[in-house]
């Protein structure tokens, strides 16, 4: 693991099992961390998919560990991830779909639901195109697309499952949603 991932996976441990709402913990945390990681590093894009990976990867570690809520843990990481983009000016879509890429990659690797972590990467993009004054169809997107792209690099079971999620979740933006898995626009 990187520095960054082991600073994100101490601090969330320690602050995830005396907080009451893991959203927002997750969400300040994967925040701070984007935001400092590029601080540290002259070239944004050189940190940038690092950076989200690494915040991501820590994060998701963090709540296996403390039995916390992985699909809440996720929302809030993701939006964290995509508010700390923002903050350092970094492409917000690309930064949605890595930490969803990430985040389905993450929670495949300590044997958690791929498809609801899915869907809390895609709804975490949703709400923090709110968050920043953001375009929701593009953090879905770019959510959507990461989050498949990384089921289907794990297997084919995890590439159905996680279309399956998508689909079936009521409070993601359907209209992007099948387009995006069936290819076919309405």
């Amino acid at each position: 693991m990187s520095d960054l991932t082991d600073s994100v996976k101490n601090t969330l441990t320690s602050l995830i099992s005396g907080a009451g709402d893991v959203v927002s913990t997750t969400q300040n945390v994967a925040r701070e961390n984007v935001v400092k990681a590029f601080q540290n590093v002259g070239s944004v894009a050189e940190a940038g998919t690092t950076a989200v990976s690494d915040v991501v990867t820590g994060g998701v570690s963090a709540l296996s560990s403390t039995g916390a809520s992985i699909t809440d843990g996720v929302t809030g990481l993701v939006r964290g991830v995509v508010d700390g983009a923002k903050d350092v000016g970094v492409d917000t879509t690309k930064a949605a779909g890595e930490a969803a890429s990430g985040v389905v990659h993450s929670v495949s690797n300590v044997g958690g639901d791929v498809g609801g972590a899915a869907v809390s990467a895609v709804a975490g993009a949703v709400s923090a195109a709110g968050d920043i004054g953001g375009d929701v169809g593009s953090l879905a997107k770019g959510a959507t697309l990461g989050a498949i792209k990384a089921a289907d690099e794990i297997g084919s079971d995890a590439g159905s499952l996680v279309r399956k999620a998508l689909l079936n979740a009521a409070a993601l933006p359907h209209d992007i949603i099948d387009t995006l898995i069936s290819g076919k626009s309405e």
